[in-house]
């Protein structure tokens, strides 16, 4: 199993990864009328969704392995009176008790890593999961031009290393329909969705997927 690595903030400069998602909208509204409280945002880089929840009444854990993104959490988060639990770490090993969380996102994270650690991260997602939490997290496609890359070495038959930007030396997963349920057998898939992006002139494929405990 390859180690986890940290994103290069330092080379982020895309407004985008300041500004929460558009489909996170619509699981912070299902999700408040649910009643849920206790959010985890699992890989929260600087704390775009974190921020969202938190001004939206949740109690919101953020947990990244990049120490320089979690003190942009804390730091804005102080400047607006929030209060937010954080903790750097690795995600194949959260510092939680188990049945912890009533819903967690996880979005463009768990998939840095490799076939053995996918499995340890989703493991752990549902152990801090309370039983009828829900989770929305994205998985890289094997549609995704990316997994293709003859630049980019495979470790594993689902798994790259990047060779560029802010994802450098950075192990990416990657999975067609039938292993992202496989992955996701102890759930109970709500929806589960294949969605083409384009982002930089590139395009990439990702598995938005909803589910529950």
């Amino acid at each position: 199993m390859v180690d986890s690595k940290a994103w290069n903030w330092d080379e982020v400069k895309e407004q985008i990864w300041n500004e929460p998602s558009e489909d996170v909208y619509y699981y912070l509204h299902r999700w408040q009328q649910i009643g849920f409280k206790k959010f985890l945002d699992l890989g929260c880089g600087k704390g775009r969704h974190s921020h969202l929840f938190a001004d939206s009444g949740f109690e919101v854990f953020s947990f990244d392995l990049s120490e320089k993104a979690i003190n942009l959490v804390k730091d804005k988060a102080e400047r607006r009176g929030q209060k937010i639990h954080v903790n750097i770490g690795d995600i194949k090993n959260l510092p939680y008790k188990s049945e912890t969380f009533d819903c967690i996102l996880s979005y463009h994270t768990i998939y840095h890593t490799d076939t053995k650690g996918i499995n340890i991260v989703l493991d752990e997602i549902y152990r801090v999961l309370k039983p009828g939490g829900e989770i929305f997290i994205t998985l890289n496609s094997k549609d995704n031009p990316s997994f293709n890359n003859p630049d980019y070495k495979k470790i594993d038959n689902n798994t790259i290393i990047k060779t560029e930007g802010p994802e450098v030396d950075m192990p990416h997963y990657y999975a067609n329909v039938e292993e992202v349920r496989t992955l996701l057998e102890k759930f109970k898939i709500i929806r589960l969705r294949h969605i083409e992006e384009f982002f930089n002139n590139r395009t990439s494929w990702h598995y938005h997927v909803h589910a529950q405990k």
